[in-house]
C-alpha cells in the first residue's frame, strides 16, 4: 500500500492528518501505525468499521469471530467484532421466523456491515469474505467460540456469500490486522495471554449483551 507519509523532520517520518470516516465511524479510535506507516483503526467487541481509505482495521480475538468483507473491485471494505451471547434458545437456523436471540445479534452483526459497505458504494455481487476467530479461550463457556463458527459458516452458506479464507479454532486468540483496499490480511496466533485482557474484555463484553433483545431487524440491501 502506498504509504501516507508527506515530509520528514528531523529526519523521522511525520504522517499527514487522517482522511475523513465515513458518516457514522467518527467514534472509532484511529492511530499512525510506525510499522505499517499507515493509520489504522481499531475496533473492540461490538464494533464494525467501514472504510473507502487507504489505511488498516486493527483488532485481537478470542472467542469472537470478525468477518472482513470488502467489494473485491471497487475495495471499499470492513470488518467486524462479535460475539454470540449464549441463551441458544431453540436450534433453528439464522433465518428462520422463530430465530434465537442469540443468532439474532450475529445476523445484526454482519448485515450492519454489509448494508454498510453497499451504502457506500460497494455491490453485494462483487462482496469477498474472510473469516478469523472462535478460539476456545473462557474456560466458564467451552462452547461460546465454536457457536460462533458455526453461526458465521452457516449466515455465509445461507446468504450465498463468497468465502475467500478462514482462520477460526484453536485454542489461541489472534490479532487480524486487515487492509480492505487491497484484501489483505495479517494474522498472529498470540501464545499467552498479557495479564488476561482478552478473557476480561470477551467476559465483560458477553455480560453485557447477555438478556439484551434488539431494538429492531435488519434486512441486506440487494
Amino acid at each position: 500500500m502506498n504509504s501516507p507519509v508527506s515530509k520528514l523532520y528531523s529526519g523521522q517520518p511525520v504522517a499527514e492528518e487522517p482522511k475523513a470516516t465515513l458518516p457514522g465511524f467518527e467514534r472509532i479510535r484511529r492511530y499512525w501505525d510506525k510499522v505499517n506507516e499507515c493509520y489504522s483503526a481499531k475496533i473492540l467487541p461490538g464494533e464494525y468499521y467501514v472504510t473507502t481509505n487507504d489505511e488498516l482495521i486493527v483488532t485481537t480475538l478470542g472467542s469472537c469471530i470478525s468477518a472482513c468483507v470488502r467489494d473485491n473491485i471497487y475495495g471499499i471494505g470492513g470488518m467486524n467484532h462479535f460475539m454470540l451471547p449464549t441463551q441458544m434458545i431453540n436450534s433453528d437456523t439464522w433465518r428462520h421466523p422463530r430465530l434465537s436471540l442469540a443468532n439474532r445479534y450475529g445476523s445484526y452483526a454482519m448485515e450492519n456491515l454489509i448494508n454498510d459497505i453497499i451504502k457506500n458504494g460497494g455491490d453485494r455481487k462483487n462482496l469477498e469474505v474472510k473469516i478469523f476467530g472462535g478460539g476456545k479461550i473462557l474456560a466458564q463457556m467451552t462452547d461460546i467460540g465454536q457457536r460462533n463458527i458455526t453461526f458465521i459458516e452457516d449466515y455465509i452458506t445461507t446468504e450465498q456469500l463468497y468465502l475467500v479464507a478462514k482462520d477460526v479454532g484453536s485454542i489461541y486468540p489472534r490479532k487480524v490486522v486487515y487492509h480492505p483496499l487491497s484484501g489483505k490480511v495479517k494474522v498472529k496466533k498470540l501464545r499467552s495471554l498479557q495479564n488476561e485482557t482478552i478473557i476480561e474484555r470477551e467476559s465483560r463484553y458477553l455480560q453485557d449483551i447477555q438478556g439484551k433483545p434488539l431494538s429492531g431487524d435488519v434486512e441486506l440491501f440487494e
